[in-house]
């Protein structure tokens, strides 16, 4: 990876827009003949109103969890521009490439049409909110910030794009793996080593090695992780992913370790090497892909640690 953003694999500030508030509805023609797009508002994840069409048909994703979604609710057809980075499913890749989620081609973006460019933050709207504007193009933020707003985002795109049925098969099949990972993990046991007196597993998630980033406070893994029996050694450590120092990460004393597997992280830090975790061989790698990106995928992630952590209960 070329900088510390690629390297982790998800460290990624999503690049976002400011929609265009239309109303009532949009204008086109042919030939002199003008007819009205139906239109209707909706409310973001940042809680903006956002005018859009009833049919919706030609979209733009800057994130690949989004890409992810947008196919998982049955729409994929619909996407006319993805990222660099959106690489699932296998089709995606076949799409026209808008720049990265970091710095998306504006003109690439105006080009395409699209109705909506869905985007994952708004840390970047001022950046280009005007041009978007000028061209009438909406924006929608969708911003989970944990497994149940995840599910809860996919049931909305099914209403944005039309496939509502589709949005509700996937999203009750993901709350009815989730449910039974609860299930499974009832009365977890008390006497294990590096646990807490729930059964809870302290646990310590390595984005990367060189530098060392974790989980932190703003972070939605922490509950996914909580979902799997153990609990985040850095969840009150501000931010969503810090980098910390070996000297602070020695003092966590993980019982157990998921390397978020990538390329340059498939060791533990230096730091860990008298850790109970290492010295136990409890160390975890789960694909990059799966825990970065909130989607569908991020259910397998959770199944995978809930069964790293407690084996016993999935036997």
């Amino acid at each position: 990876m070329r900088d510390e953003v690629r390297r982790a694999g998800w460290l990624l500030v999503f690049a976002a827009a400011f929609a265009l508030a239309g109303c009532g509805g949009a204008k086109s023609g042919n030939n002199g003949n003008s007819s009205v797009v139906p239109m209707r508002v909706v409310t973001d994840d940042l809680g903006r109103t956002v005018t859009i069409p009833v049919k919706v048909t030609r979209v733009v994703s800057l994130a690949p969890n989004l890409t992810e979604n947008i196919f998982a609710v049955g729409a994929g057809d619909r996407l006319v521009g993805v990222t660099t980075f959106c690489n699932y499913p296998e089709q995606a890749k076949e799409i026209a490439k808008i720049g990265d989620t970091m710095t998306p081609n504006m003109e690439s973006i105006i080009a395409l049409k699209p109705d909506v460019v869905f985007v994952s933050t708004a840390s970047q709207i001022e950046a280009f909110m005007k041009t978007l504007e000028a061209n009438g193009i909406a924006v929608y933020v969708t911003n989970p910030t944990d497994l149940s707003q995840v599910i809860k985002s996919i049931r909305t795109l099914g209403d944005i794009l039309g496939t509502v049925d589709t949005a509700s098969r996937v999203a009750d099949g993901l709350e009815l793996r989730v449910a039974a990972i609860k299930v499974a993990l009832g009365g977890l046991p008390q006497d294990g080593p590096m646990q807490l007196d729930d059964g809870r597993v302290r646990l310590f998630v390595q984005i990367s090695r060189e530098p060392l980033f974790t989980i932190g406070s703003g972070s939605f893994l922490n509950q996914v992780v909580a979902a799997a029996g153990g609990i985040s050694v850095t969840a009150d450590i501000p931010s969503a992913y810090p980098k910390i120092s070996k000297e602070t990460a020695v003092a966590l004393r993980p019982g157990a370790i998921i390397l978020s597997d990538s390329p340059d992280n498939k060791e533990s830090n230096d730091a860990f090497k008298n850790s109970y975790a290492v010295k136990e061989g409890r160390i975890y790698k789960v694909n990059a892909d799966l825990l970065s990106r909130p989607g569908p995928r991020l259910v397998d992630a959770l199944e995978q640690i809930a069964k790293d952590l407690h084996p016993e209960k999935f036997r």
